[in-house]
């Protein structure tokens, strides 16, 4: 996870904007001032001819009730001053990339704003170290400074669908952040952000997340909610999974004497109070799996194993980028596709998600859900009618004004 590797992954997925994440560690600072800035954005020029990857700086930090932050800084300085700042309150913020601070999130929001740098929840509704997993509102987590919380990130077992039935969020900018511990195929840009904006600068990005001057969010991306590893209520040990009500009866302790942790989805239908409509500033959220994924289920092997890399490598020469495979391209273009020849049943499988014959055998107590494509189609996406509508959600013909990013 250093910057040549993260540079490097970002540009063979798609991704235009990157996160740089633990911009308070001083080491890791250091090797962020090496590369060129400009506007608040830092390039890595890769080896290869105009492959460049830009990053933003941004840091995740733990507040004294173990809630969960996500800082976007404008510059070097504003970075030095709030570690000047934190420091006084982290007994850890030299030797871990997401200290943990003994302030409330009201006094973090206070000093992200005197540093001029977005501030949001992050993976609001996991069950550990998350907005809603100890407090019922914005305003209990963040006190007078709410109104200055501009986004919010929903983490990977929720999406727009979940969070729109909370009324107190539905004013607020979705980001689908990847929160990636591994810069390979299948945790990297497995979720991402497009927005449209004019320049790739913070300032840009922060008018896109605030919706100004005719920048804003154009799309949201991320994995299907029931694939998160918190998406039902489940056992943390032995993964059994229970509805709310089971779990309450036997007081969240399971058959094995595991803790049985609440889902997102039983937590969200304790805090909805309104029908879920989207408001009209809602980007479409489109639903995707890493590509690697995909091609593994078409072959029945591991997603990491040496064929289905051999293939995704091939795929990425052929096409570009992995976002180009899964959301840009035709499928007449695979088809058609003369640079090597691919396996008839690969085609299929990135068609069969496409057209959102995907089933989810929901994941819960920190184990992933499982994916399966269903040639006949999922009841889930007989439901909606189909899992994506690709000519509005990708935003085609904006493709100059759009940055897909990540943090």
């Amino acid at each position: 996870m250093d910057l040549p590797t993260l540079a490097k992954e970002a540009t063979r997925k798609g991704i235009q904007l990157l996160g740089t994440g633990d911009c308070l560690h001083p080491k890791w600072l250091s090797g962020i001032k090496e590369l060129e800035e400009r506007d608040g954005v830092f390039y890595f020029e890769g080896k290869e001819e105009g492959k460049t990857t830009n990053f933003v700086l941004t840091v995740e930090v733990e507040d004294a009730r173990r809630v969960h932050h996500l800082l976007i800084l404008p510059s070097i300085a504003k970075a030095e001053e709030l570690y000047e700042k934190f420091s006084k309150y982290s007994p850890d913020i030299d030797s871990d990339g997401r200290p943990s601070l003994r302030l409330s999130g009201e006094e973090i929001a206070e000093r992200a704003k005197d540093a001029e740098a977005l501030i949001g929840p992050c993976h609001a509704f996991t069950p550990w170290t998350a907005l809603y997993a100890y407090h019922d509102s914005l305003k209990k987590c963040y006190g007078d400074m709410v109104g200055y919380i501009s986004f919010v990130e929903l983490g990977l077992s929720a999406d727009s669908s979940y969070a729109d039935r909370i009324e107190e969020l539905r004013g607020l900018t979705f980001l689908t952040n990847s929160d990636a511990h591994s810069p390979y195929p299948i945790r990297l840009a497995r979720e991402f952000n497009r927005f449209h904006v004019e320049a790739v600068s913070f300032e840009d990005l922060k008018a896109a997340i605030e919706r100004k001057r005719g920048r804003k969010p154009v799309l949201n991306v991320g994995v299907p909610p029931k694939e998160g590893k918190y998406n039902e209520s489940a056992c943390i040990r032995c993964y059994k999974h229970y509805s709310l009500s089971e779990a309450v009866i036997r007081k969240w302790r399971c058959d094995c004497k595991g803790l049985i942790k609440k889902g997102v989805r039983d937590r969200v239908n304790e805090l909805a109070n309104c029908d879920g409509t989207h408001p009209e500033h809602r980007p479409p959220y489109l639903h995707l799996i890493p590509l690697a994924m995909i091609i593994g289920l078409a072959l029945h092997k591991s997603a990491s194993s040496k064929t289905v890399t051999g293939i995704w490598e091939s795929l990425l020469a052929e096409f570009g980028t992995e976002v180009n495979v899964l959301v840009d391209a035709s499928m007449d273009d695979f088809r058609a596709s003369s640079g090597f020849n691919l396996d008839a049943s690969v085609v299929e499988a990135i068609e069969a998600f496409r057209e959102g014959k995907v089933l989810v055998i929901p994941g819960g107590g920190g184990k992933y859900g499982v994916i399966a494509l269903n040639a006949k189609g999922s009841e889930e996406a007989k439901e909606k009618g189909g899992e994506m509508e690709l000519e509005e959600a990708t935003g085609r013909g904006q493709k100059r004004q759009l940055s897909l990013i990540d943090f």
